[in-house]
């Protein structure tokens, strides 16, 4: 396989790029304060091939819980998630072998602080520690900042592409300028048309910092799996990509699968087997799900987001996005962009439309209102083909 000349990160026993076999990805679907689960998780994934097993933590209990994860599972490659809590780093660092931080997430914690502020914190506790950091810049959650800036930068299929790679370039000079060059960069969305655009536009500026690859959200298998494909191997086929992350909605026993489509396509890629069936760039229903990961508040997400899918299916021909999300980190900002939105807090689910907020329904009532807005969604798209063809 074509590979970039990126620089070699050492993430514990795997360096990511620098020529080296790409390294397969996944993250921990059980609460990280659930030690024993989280442990035998953790060991799963790395029996299963994970390079590096992701965790999240976001609190001191969460801390406490990663050093007894750390204790039991010393031979796994760990990668923290620090979601909003920055200040976190100097916990965790001494019991992981990299963390990945957002940079949209950083202006939700002292603001009168600057981001450079913010990141040095975080890049001079990661080199006293020898670990790597992922600069990870995710579609819903763009640097406030960069998203007005860039606003309208893109045609609407690339909606978003641009905030997403100035936001990488502009943390890549922080780096830099810090003298810290231990880390890799992930630019994600829902759509594998932005993420091929953004990781390509990336790439072309930027070829030596090693890329971790993934599309977020990509749902249940086999659509998930088909929604990563068409990505990874438009852009691995190019020499891009360096480490891969497959993002699926499964039953937390079965978190495993992530690791095998991971292989699979790289094993397909490698042997010139291309399989990806790009119907999801053609229209038709378009369901929208997070990986059953350890910042979901309710494992009910699972459950739903398998209902959801088996309830729209009658609506397959319409151009429609139905979001999942799982949790109060990324629900909210990416639910927006799909005509209908469900995000899961612990003891219920928010309904959107588009931006708009429909109100907040027990879990067992939630669908019977999804179905009454989806109804009245293709009522609409029938109205406005009617009208078209008069």
């Amino acid at each position: 396989m074509k590979r970039a000349a990126t620089r070699p990160v050492p993430v514990g026993s795997v360096i990511i790029g620098g020529g080296n076999p790409i390294v397969v990805q996944s993250m921990c679907a059980t609460r990280t304060t659930d030690i024993e689960a989280t442990a035998a998780q953790v060991r799963m994934l790395h029996e299963a091939g994970a390079g590096v097993v992701r965790v999240a933590v976001d609190s001191a209990k969460d801390v406490a819980a990663l050093v007894e994860i750390r204790a039991r599972v010393p031979e796994a490659n760990l990668s923290v998630d620090l979601q909003e809590n920055y200040r976190l780093v100097t916990q965790v660092a001494p019991l992981v072998n990299k963390v990945r931080y957002n940079p949209g997430h950083l202006h939700h914690h002292e603001k009168q602080k600057s981001v450079r502020d913010k990141v040095a914190f975080i890049a001079e506790t990661a080199d006293r520690h020898g670990i790597a950091l992922r600069v990870g810049v995710n579609c819903g959650s763009v640097d406030p900042e960069m998203a007005a800036k860039f606003d309208g930068a893109d045609p609407p299929e690339l909606d978003g592409v641009t905030a997403m790679v100035e936001s990488a370039l502009q943390h890549c000079a922080i780096l830099d300028d810090l003298g810290f060059d231990r880390y890799v960069v992930s630019l994600k969305d829902s759509d594998p048309r932005k993420v091929i655009e953004a990781n390509t536009r990336f790439a072309a500026i930027r070829p030596e910092v090693p890329l971790h690859l993934g599309v977020t959200e990509a749902g249940m298998l086999p659509d998930g799996a088909i929604k990563t494909r068409i990505a990874f191997e438009q852009l691995l086929s190019r020499g891009i990509g360096d480490t891969i992350r497959v993002s699926l909605t499964l039953p937390f026993a079965e978190k495993w699968r992530e690791i095998e489509v991971g292989r699979q396509i790289i094993a397909d890629v490698e042997a010139g087997r291309f399989r990806s069936v790009p119907k999801f760039l053609d229209g038709g229903l378009n369901i929208i799900s997070c990986p059953s990961c350890s910042r979901v508040e309710n494992e009910a997400f699972v459950d739903l987001a398998f209902k959801v899918k088996e309830m729209t299916a009658y609506a397959k021909e319409y151009d429609i996005t139905i979001a999942v999300m799982g949790c109060r980190v990324n629900g909210p900002g990416e639910t927006d962009d799909a005509d209908l939105g469900l995000w899961c807090a612990p003891t219920f689910v928010n309904l959107k439309r588009g931006e708009v907020e429909l109100g907040a329904f027990p879990y067992d009532t939630v669908l019977d209102r999804l179905k009454e807005e989806l109804d009245r969604l293709i009522a609409e798209k029938q109205a406005a083909a009617t009208a078209r063809e008069r």
